[in-house]
């Protein structure tokens, strides 16, 4: 079998519930996964550490690494630029980890059109409703944001046909073991199993002969 990792894209709506998700599959299941930090110039949000949630770096060095090409994939959003760093990633997947990249649309059609191996999985709440309901239960943002942020959300809903999967982040619980399975289900598409598959035929082929 294939024992790469996967390369995996999860996007969502903000709000969506898509870091506590991740954290949540990162502790059930800490030996399959490793979620991949991204770089970003926007200032930390309180409780946030440099190295864990985000690289917090200046716009220059963010520029420099566009300029270097050390960057999978980046994007500006909401006046900011955001972007994944491509050495850790490509050192988890040859350990054979697969890899989460919890990146916003743009950036994760870019990935796609480089690694067309990528499977996209999109986070959405059960409803509109219920989207308004969490942003305004963070408590962190003015209602200003939060409406801007629903309008965010309706022009990335235009998006959503392209990704792999939809996740509905309805029970937490429910979520975490969703989304794991498709993922490891992911493992056994026969795409990824090329080379298992010429072996098992090579072999069908010798016995046939005997």
């Amino acid at each position: 079998m294939n024992t790469k990792g996967i390369l995996i894209v999860v996007s969502g709506f903000s709000g969506a519930g898509k870091g506590t998700l991740m954290k949540e599959l990162l502790n059930r299941y800490e030996e399959r996964y490793a979620l991949s930090i991204s770089a970003t110039t926007r200032q930390p949000r309180e409780g946030e550490e440099h190295g864990r949630e985000y690289f917090f770096i200046s716009k220059e060095e963010f520029e420099k690494m566009i300029a270097k090409e050390e960057l999978i994939e980046y994007a500006k959003y909401v006046e900011n630029y955001y972007g994944t760093p491509r050495k850790y990633v490509e050192q988890k997947l040859n350990e054979g980890k697969d890899v989460i990249l919890e990146i916003e649309i743009q950036g994760a059609l870019k990935v796609k059109e480089k690694f067309p191996d990528t499977l996209l999985l999109f986070v959405s709440p059960p409803g509109a409703e219920e989207l308004k309901n969490r942003l305004v239960g963070r408590g962190t943002e003015t209602m200003d944001v939060i409406e801007s942020r629903m309008s965010r959300a309706a022009e990335e809903a235009e998006g959503m046909e392209e990704y792999d999967y939809l996740i509905i982040n309805d029970t937490l619980d429910e979520c975490v073991e969703q989304m794991h399975a498709v993922i490891q289900g992911e493992h056994l598409r026969c795409s990824r199993n090329t080379a298992f598959i010429e072996r098992i035929k090579k072999e069908l082929k010798g016995l046939k002969g005997e």
